[in-house]
């Protein structure tokens, strides 16, 4: 008689245990077919400085996640261009423990990098991933990184061919900080371009955003155009260079297409909400475990357009050409 009243204790127990995993299951959350609970990832995102092209990207990449139909709690932070703030951030991600770092541009993801080798980190608006340490090559990134790059190879010599060529430009000038590596290669670049074009640069560093407006300030008469590249501080501060182009009709050119948006007379470029995006699909496929960080190769733009802005080349002091529809496509603002 104990045995069998033991047997039947044994059973009801495990029905009340069955019946107490299948409420955990379903409790606060979504389940599927099976009864499994809908999985909710955690996605640190660290974006370097608050700038039109950057944002771009951080909405295109949780559009993509959105659409994918993942279940996505962000953690969104921002550095507001402030090296030391980046590791900050990052170690904190670590220690909450997320599934996922999502980098907004180079000094972000090196910061990431550097506190953790087992979360996997994804990078966009990063412009030489190599150069900065990030990964070994583009077709094989590393363990836990991967991304994409803003650095289409043919972005940059649009641009200064049009400057040089059809402005007619040959003295340019260039603000940058010197503590980005990302706008250390793209100096170097416009450099050699400048150069084999008969041009040449003068070239002005800045450590602060602060230091944008008398940097540009000190180009007036010294120069026929100025350049600013992807620079995070330069950029963050555009308006004061836009400032000062058209009050003393310098050609004001840019690297990407939401500064031209803003004032400057043309930029070679390509969405950052679309590189944002597709930096999104890759994280798709590493958070719900298709693939590896280290299985998917750095990728690249995939459409480049180099567009002229109407308004601000008038006000800069050129003369729109007709001819100029050969080289590009005219924006006439939004």
């Amino acid at each position: 008689m104990k045995k069998h009243v033991k047997t039947i204790s044994i059973a009801l127990a495990g029905m009340l245990m069955l019946a107490a995993c299948g409420s955990k299951d379903s409790a606060g959350g979504k389940t599927g077919d099976g009864g499994e609970k809908e999985k909710e990832y955690k996605v640190g995102i660290s974006q370097f400085a608050p700038h039109p092209s950057l944002d771009a990207a951080t909405e295109g990449f949780k559009k993509a996640l959105e659409d994918k139909g993942l279940k996505v709690s962000f953690d969104e932070q921002n550095a507001q261009g402030d090296q030391n703030n980046t590791r900050t951030i990052a170690q904190n991600f670590v220690g909450d423990k997320v599934d996922m770092i999502f980098a907004n541009a180079t000094p972000s993801a090196m910061a990431a990098l550097g506190v953790t080798q087992d979360i996997p980190i994804l990078f966009t608006s990063v412009t030489d991933p190599v150069g900065a340490g990030l990964v070994k090559s583009f077709d094989e990134p590393g363990d836990n990184i991967t991304g994409t790059t803003d650095n289409h190879p043919d972005a940059t010599k649009k641009t200064i061919d049009f400057i040089t060529n059809e402005v007619g430009a040959k003295k340019i000038g260039i603000v940058y900080n010197s503590g980005e590596q990302n706008s250390v290669v793209q100096v170097e670049a416009v450099e050699k371009l400048a150069k084999d074009n008969g041009g040449s640069l003068v070239k002005v560093s800045v450590s602060t955003t602060a230091e944008v407006k008398q940097a540009a300030e000190s180009l007036v008469g010294r120069v026929d155009a100025i350049y600013i590249p992807t620079d995070n501080t330069v950029v963050s501060a555009l308006d004061s260079v836009i400032s000062v182009a058209n009050s003393k009709k310098i050609p004001l050119f840019v690297g990407e297409l939401d500064s031209m948006k803003k004032g400057a007379v043309a930029a070679s470029g390509f969405s950052y909400y679309d590189l944002g995006y597709e930096t999104g699909l890759m994280a798709v496929e590493i958070l719900t475990g298709q693939k590896k960080a280290s299985e998917i190769p750095v990728a690249l733009p995939q459409s480049l357009t180099l567009m002229i802005n109407k308004k601000a080349a008038e006000e800069q002091g050129l003369e729109v050409k007709d001819e100029w529809k050969d080289a590009g496509e005219f924006y006439e603002g939004e």
